[in-house]
């Protein structure tokens, strides 16, 4: 049940908007407490359920992967995929955080310097002009780079250490996906919500 529960679960605020991922077991307790309803597409319609109403739509609509279901003593529920707060109208920020994993995600993991793609545990970040001669960390400046790269330019230009760059390093367009999450079990249901939420450590500068 442990993985069960440690599933993601998006929350979205009083106003639909996406402001959060938490795990099942917490969204249980919300729904259960009452500040929070399940969401569940049903016939193309968004419908909201309680508690009760989502144990009794769990048991008339079992779900087929075992994977989907947590089991108490006197039932078989649904993990929620989607809920809705009743109490919260916090707005998710519309700014894209200058983040490490949201500079792998612009960069796709890609070594700006020699190309490949890595896994996240081997790349760093640079400072395309580095920080000594007055570079900022700011989208424009910063890119994904591998480590083997990373140690050649060391604290220089990149033209001064004979290299160059796959592509200028802009700020991104597109709008925060919760990308920590996206892709595991569960995480298709969020796809008509998903626009703005995004949290993680800002990058200092």
């Amino acid at each position: 049940m442990e993985a069960v529960l440690d599933q993601p679960v998006l929350v979205l605020n009083r106003l639909w908007q996406a402001v959060n991922v938490v795990g099942a077991r917490r969204a249980f307790s919300l729904v259960a407490r009452g500040h929070a309803s399940v969401v569940h597409l049903d016939d193309d319609d968004y419908r909201t359920f309680s508690m009760l109403d989502w144990i009794d739509f769990s048991v008339s609509n079992p779900p087929l992967d075992e994977m989907e279901i947590v089991h108490t003593p006197r039932h078989r529920i649904r993990v929620p995929r989607v809920i809705l707060l009743s109490i919260f109208d916090k707005l998710p920020r519309k700014e894209l955080k200058l983040t490490r994993n949201n500079v792998f995600e612009r960069d796709s993991d890609r070594c700006q310097y020699c190309g490949h793609i890595f896994d996240r545990k081997d790349l760093n970040l640079d400072h395309v002009i580095p920080r000594h001669y007055g570079g900022k960390t700011t989208w424009e400046n910063v890119v994904c780079s591998c480590i083997k790269c990373n140690t050649r330019k060391a604290n220089r230009l990149p033209h001064e250490a004979g290299m160059r760059l796959v592509r200028k390093p802009v700020r991104p367009k597109w709008r925060p996906v919760i990308s920590l999450v996206v892709g595991r079990p569960g995480s298709e249901h969020w796809k008509h919500f998903l626009d703005l939420a995004y949290w993680n450590v800002e990058l200092d500068e």
